[in-house]
């Protein structure tokens, strides 16, 4: 398990991140929303009140996705996987323009669902990903 601020872990029901081993480290990093990385479960409203503008939630999970990168000494190129789920598929536009000032020509490979709902009341997107950095690196 994968906890960058480990005085944190009791208020989360899951992992940040999960790394696996073997020819190098692959993260599974958890679904991050605009909502901050460690809140409390059950919600507290007060934590998760979000901007209604799609590139501001889109940076704002970027952000906590790269916490998770910091803290394991990778960078955006070491994601090979991503899962983008909207609440309105027409911001897919607006989300990758975001997802690309901090991904640059970097591409891993994705899906993209539109859904009903996310985690928290007016999250409306959720991104997890994997990441893989080789031995050596």
């Amino acid at each position: 398990m994968v906890n960058p601020d480990p005085s944190q872990a009791e208020f989360m029901p899951y992992a940040p991140a999960v790394k696996v081993k073997g020819g190098g480290e692959l993260i599974f990093i958890s679904g991050a929303t605009a909502s901050p990385l460690y809140h409390s479960h059950p919600h507290v409203p007060e934590e998760h009140i979000h901007d209604d503008d799609i590139a501001a939630q889109t940076r704002k999970c970027m952000e906590n996705i790269k916490l998770v990168l910091d803290h394991e000494g990778m960078g955006w190129q070491h994601i090979v996987r991503v899962e983008k789920y909207l609440t309105d598929i027409r911001e897919a536009d607006e989300m990758h323009a975001v997802m690309n000032e901090y991904m640059g020509d970097w591409k891993p490979s994705s899906t993209l669902l539109g859904v009903n709902n996310l985690s928290s009341p007016g999250a409306r997107l959720e991104l997890t990903m994997l990441a893989f950095k080789p031995d050596g690196e």
